[in-house]
């Protein structure tokens, strides 16, 4: 299959082109900055369009020679998920990019949402539940959302939401809560600042992401908004208290230094019963043990507990 993934050098799209090529799909690689891509093993095996999707294009789907199917994974600006310009400017131009994508011809779409989609509810998220959006970002995700399934009914097309919870691993954010605590063991610091840490989220290393959304891309008979997650409650304590163990380290921890975001509920996760019916797995495996503390860069920001989302 030919497929195009824009967002190609971002923190999902590099796994995303990799495992592609290793499943002997054709690939088309979409992202601003030629000389990053550059620095992937993947570069020389795809072909390259070095653009912005948000730029006007006049037939997308012809520049990107026709493809079979579009991983959907740029979005800019992130992690200021409270900035206005999701809704004024990223929506719009995401929007008309893949709406010009599916009049030239794409039959099968899929596009990276987020949990927090779903607002501040707590508890296990089910893509049935009712979206509740509650900052910029998450508001501009669901509108694109709405407006595609809108768009299928005028060109018929395939549309596959993924939701991605909490993702962490190799090429995130160099600020995000483990990386942080690590530089702070290296330099032999005293303490290490971080929220209360009592907030349960949901994560899944982003080698796996990655895998499930190819897997979703080629499924042929797979259709509407799937949560892309472990469907397990991991503490960020535990992550941080797992993860400083496996270091052998003895800095002190400043539990509560931080406030809790408004716009994240203190306890919630995914429901991964219909991923996992789609991609017919046995079952989704949690973040436990090994898996928790060999990651060098998990998925929570340390003053926020945030992950980075996407890219």
């Amino acid at each position: 299959m030919k497929v195009v993934v824009t967002g190609a050098t971002g923190f999902i799209g590099r796994h995303v082109v990799a495992e592609l090529l290793q499943r002997g799909h054709s690939v088309i690689a979409v992202a601003r900055d030629e000389a990053k891509a550059h620095r992937f093993a993947w570069f020389e095996r795809v072909r390259f369009v070095a653009c912005d999707v948000h730029s006007p294009l006049d037939d997308p789907w012809k520049l990107f020679d026709r493809p079979d199917a579009a991983m959907h994974l740029a979005w800019p600006g992130l992690p200021n998920y409270k900035a206005l310009f999701h809704i004024a400017v990223n929506f719009p131009a995401d929007f008309r990019f893949l709406r010009l994508l599916v009049e030239g011809g794409l039959a099968r779409l899929l596009v990276t949402g987020t949990c927090l989609e779903y607002g501040v509810c707590d508890g296990c998220l089910s893509e049935n539940a009712v979206t509740q959006p509650s900052t910029p970002y998450a508001i501009a995700k669901d509108t694109l959302r709405k407006s595609l399934q809108w768009l299928q009914r005028e060109r018929p097309f395939s549309l596959r939401w993924a939701r991605l919870f909490y993702l962490y691993g190799p090429g995130q954010n160099s600020g995000s809560l483990l990386p942080q605590l690590d530089r702070a063991i290296d330099n032999a610091h005293a303490t290490f600042d971080m929220s209360r840490g009592e907030q349960l989220r949901d994560y899944l290393p982003v080698e796996t992401a990655a895998s499930y959304l190819i897997r979703l891309i080629e499924e042929e008979d797979c259709e509407g908004v799937f949560n892309v997650c472990s469907g397990e409650p991991v503490s960020v304590r535990r992550l941080v208290e797992m993860h400083i163990a496996n270091r052998r380290a003895s800095l002190r921890i400043n539990y509560g230094h931080y406030a809790v975001p408004d716009y994240e509920p203190m306890a919630f996760w995914g429901d991964a019963r219909k991923l996992a019916a789609a991609l017919k797995l046995d079952g989704v495996k949690p973040l436990t043990g090994d898996s928790v503390t060999s990651a060098a860069s998990c998925a929570a920001g340390s003053s926020t507990t945030r992950v980075q989302d996407v890219r």
